[in-house]
């Protein structure tokens, strides 16, 4: 693990957007196309707004999700809401939407569609105070089966809490990011990190499953 601090989140922020673009250059110049994977929840939305400014060849760029919870693309809670709201705009709008949400053809559809643009080329995540990436949660019954290496690439996951059901990127999929970058704000994720790390069992903290090849971006506030 990489642990960069900032002076504040902003910095964070700018810092972030220019590294994942030129990764994402850096993976166009190699391929016809480059895969970014992004958080949903409160924290990367003015990532978002710094990244979405930034010139590349947004349109061989596909985007997805890291999961998403089952409710219409118009919920706030939707995370897909959030991609094309904050960053599906700008010079970004040319860029190509991989949905996790399944459609008439089902999970398999799902499946065969994020198959195409693996292995990902630059994946983004949140982390929870409970060490959860993605909608990987400790103490859900299907987080063996979502981290074991012969899951498919996006797997039906419930939280061991009330709430929609959710899709999510499995653990092979995390793991096999070319490059992963963890976003985190405050004190209390700061400790959550720390906590993680003197674990040695992601099923007890699953960013644990990613956090060796990180680099984990972290600002105070």
């Amino acid at each position: 693990m990489k642990l960069i601090e900032y002076a504040d989140s902003e910095m964070l922020t700018i810092n972030l957007a220019n590294i994942v673009a030129g990764e994402l250059t850096t993976a166009l110049s190699h391929g016809h196309w480059a895969s970014l994977a992004v958080p949903g929840g409160q924290t990367p939305g003015p990532f978002f707004d710094d990244l979405c400014g930034v010139t590349l060849d947004w349109d061989r760029v596909r985007i997805l999700p890291t999961d998403e919870r089952l409710v219409p693309p118009g919920d706030p809670r939707s995370n897909e809401g959030l991609v094309r709201r904050r960053l599906l705009t700008g010079h970004a709008e040319k860029a190509c939407f991989i949905g996790l949400r399944p459609g008439a053809d089902g999970m398999m559809g799902v499946n065969d569609r994020v198959a195409r643009y693996l292995p990902l080329s630059v994946l983004v995540l949140g982390m929870g105070e409970d060490g959860h990436v993605a909608s990987l949660f400790p103490g859900a019954d299907d987080l063996e089966f979502a981290l074991a290496p012969e899951a498919p690439p996006v797997v039906e996951t419930r939280p061991p809490r009330p709430g929609p059901a959710r899709v999510s990127l499995s653990g092979p999929v995390l793991r096999g990011a070319l490059s992963t970058h963890v976003l985190i704000l405050g004190q209390n994720k700061r400790e959550a990190l720390v906590r993680a790390d003197l674990l040695s069992d992601p099923l007890q903290a699953p960013v644990l499953a990613v956090l060796k090849d990180a680099t984990v971006h972290w600002a105070r506030a």
